[in-house]
């Protein structure tokens, strides 16, 4: 028979570096094989050890839990060795909570009622709960006249209950449900996070061995070459859902890319009409538009599927620099060079301006994921996080100039290009700070663009003027990859967000690359009928 917890060796421990109590991993190994459905084994594990999952009493309290014995597991509280009162109140609370709601899903208002006035009010706590359960009492005592049933009483089941008492009651008197996934889970997203090249599905993964990426898992391999372009390419985005991508460059031109089902990305449309390059691009959230934004010019509004230029937005006497969508796609927003943004419906109707140093001519505009919150740089070396429905201001300052930004998908962190060949890393979900900086790629004279990437955007790429990609392990800092290929400054970079193993670059070259994984077995010769042809182990898209 296993001993009682009180006669245990607390302080006697295993493992190499003398920091495991045996008590503990005993307990939550049990606590495993419960869990699992091995209740056998459980007991043999508590009896051949001497060890005690939980104490005679604790096993007594939650029996009378599930059995929906309230009064008794009340009393209880005061018998496992809890010790504070305030646990042991909020305890209280919880239980009688569910004893109300039970009684009154049985239709026992009048029992319902005394629990409520002699038993939860006098505990003090909680008062806004209290009164939502005086509500349930009114609201029951009127659906029995009139004979419907009760609205917006919400039972947890008892199962339910002891999940939520688990919380309340300190681990060392009741294991925490799943302790042992819940910690092993926790060392393979450690270990995840401290692989330097972990780019693929976290379901393979294993517990038998410690987890190691190879640089194989990063594209660092180019697969096409597209030459449609004219002159040097700037601007590169692929689309949410990972189907587009969309690209410009100096000859005034954007040139939505197809991927297709297979990996291979093929041209779809070329837009004409921007009488300047254009600058930035921007993807609806349901990618079935796009805007584009000349040079302190004009945004045109495209749709996808056609290619068809559906609207144009301009200001009198005044350019624009940036574009960028609302979450729900129903208006834009556009920087200006008089230096104001700009609220625009789909029909090119201004809803807002606001006027004052919100932008300067950069052409990056972020937008949250909620729609209320802007992002741009509205000085040489300030970003402003512009909360325009309610007209807040928060603020970035760095030291350096500020050539350019991009924002995160979920909108959490900002990446900051500076002027002294530095990325900064921003955590702007809350309280703004500094997080990590980046160093080793290239820029002096052009702008030149980074972006987030990988599975869950592990990582940071760059675009660099000595014509090679840049790329980092986000949480270290580290430096892993650098990739050649183009023959010019590297202006901007674009992971596929649903392809972690896919990236485009966009060069001086006039070229943009498709970078993918490692294919030493590609096996592709000659020319095919859709234009796409191999050369040197790359598939090329050529302008005809």
């Amino acid at each position: 028979m296993a001993r009682p917890l009180a006669s245990q060796e607390d302080d006697e421990v295993v493992g190499s570096n003398g920091i495991i109590k045996k008590v503990e991993l005993v307990r939550i190994i049990a606590e495993a094989l419960y869990s699992l459905g091995y209740s056998k084994m459980g007991a043999h594990l508590e009896e051949e050890s001497g060890i005690l999952l939980h104490s005679p009493a604790v096993d007594l309290f939650m029996h009378q839990i599930l059995e929906g014995q309230w009064d008794e597991s009340v009393s209880m509280l005061h018998e496992i060795g809890l010790g504070d009162e305030t646990i042991i109140t909020s305890a209280s609370f919880v239980i009688l909570e569910q004893k109300f709601l039970e009684l009154l899903d049985r239709k026992k208002i009048i029992d319902a009622l005394k629990t409520l006035r002699t038993e939860i009010a006098p505990l003090c706590i909680n008062d806004e709960r209290t009164r939502e359960l005086s509500f349930y009492i009114l609201s029951s005592s009127q659906n029995l006249l009139d004979g419907t049933s009760s609205k917006g009483l919400r039972i947890r089941s008892r199962k339910q209950l002891l999940e939520e008492l688990h919380k309340l009651i300190p681990p060392t008197v009741m294991i925490p449900e799943r302790r042992l996934v819940h910690l092993v889970e926790h060392a393979l997203d450690l270990q995840k996070d401290a692989c330097r090249f972990h780019n693929s599905s976290v379901g393979k993964m294993s517990l038998l061995t410690d987890h190691q990426c190879g640089r194989d898992h990063i594209p660092s391999q180019t697969l096409q070459v597209l030459r449609e372009h004219s002159d040097e390419v700037w601007f590169l985005q692929f689309s949410h859902n990972g189907k587009y991508l969309a690209s410009s460059a100096g000859d005034c031109l954007v040139i939505i890319w197809e991927v297709k089902v297979d990996g291979r990305v093929a041209l779809k449309h070329k837009l004409s009409g921007h009488q300047r390059p254009v600058s930035y691009i921007s993807w609806s959230a349901d990618d079935d538009q796009l805007l584009t934004c000349g040079v302190e010019e004009t945004v045109r509004r495209w749709d996808i599927s056609s290619g068809e230029c559906l609207h144009i937005y301009e200001k009198t006497g005044l350019g624009l620099v940036s574009c960028a969508w609302a979450p729900d796609g129903k208006s834009i927003f556009s920087g200006v060079t008089d230096k104001s943004i700009s609220m625009w419906d789909l029909e090119g109707n201004e809803l807002e301006c606001w006027e004052g140093q919100r932008t300067t001519r950069i052409a990056d505009l972020g937008i949250s994921t909620d729609g209320k919150e802007l992002v741009t740089v509205c000085k040489e070396t300030t970003i402003l996080l512009f909360g325009w429905e309610t007209v807040s201001e928060k603020f970035i300052r760095e030291d350096q100039f500020i050539t350019s930004f991009a924002l995160s998908a979920d909108s959490k962190f900002l990446l900051v290009s500076l002027f002294n060949e530095e990325l900064h890393l921003w955590n702007i979900d809350g309280c703004i700070r500094l997080i990590a900086k980046y160093k080793g790629h290239k820029r002096s004279r052009f702008v030149v663009r980074s972006c987030f990437g990988g599975l869950e955007q592990a990582f940071i790429a760059s675009g660099s003027e000595d014509s090679q990609v840049h790329i980092w392990h986000k949480v270290s800092g580290e430096l892993i990859l650098t990739l050649a290929g183009h023959s010019g400054a590297v202006n901007c970079v674009s992971w596929n967000p649903a392809n972690p193993h896919m990236l485009a670059s966009a060069s001086d070259d006039r070229t943009i690359r498709i970078w993918g994984l490692n294919q030493d077995n590609m096996n592709c010769s000659g020319r095919h009928s859709n234009g796409i042809h191999c050369v040197m182990g790359e598939l090329e898209v050529g302008r005809k």
